[in-house]
């Protein structure tokens, strides 16, 4: 069973920036690919960012440019270095995780940016 636990996200000011992070943790060895997933109420969930194992990266257009996944593969986390934030970034972030070709997700974590 893998678990993946979201960092807190928070309340920011339009420009401003914030991290999220997500750990796996479980009797597991090496995650596959990791990534982002947001969603507001009454719309379905939405791709922000993919990386695999090997660090290649995909970002959905709205946020290219301005946002950054990342991973440490030694600890099974995914990072989400979200810049120059928008109110419409506003939204429930969601972490998920591939292993064993089964996919995870994590609870989600919300992120407002206030204008």
């Amino acid at each position: 069973q893998v678990q993946l636990v979201e960092s807190r996200g928070g309340l920011v000011q339009a420009g401003g920036s914030l991290r999220l992070s997500c750990a796996a943790s479980g009797r597991i060895s090496s995650m596959g690919s990791m990534g982002w997933y947001r969603q507001v109420p009454g719309k379905e969930r939405e791709l922000v960012a993919l990386i695999n194992s090997g660090g290649s990266t995909h970002y959905a257009d709205s946020v290219k440019g301005r946002f950054t996944i990342s991973r440490d593969n030694a600890k099974n986390t995914v990072y989400l270095q979200m810049n120059s934030l928008k109110p419409e970034d506003t939204a429930v972030y969601y972490c998920t995780g591939i292993y064993v070709n089964r996919e995870y997700w994590g609870r989600g974590t919300q992120v407002t940016v206030s204008s």
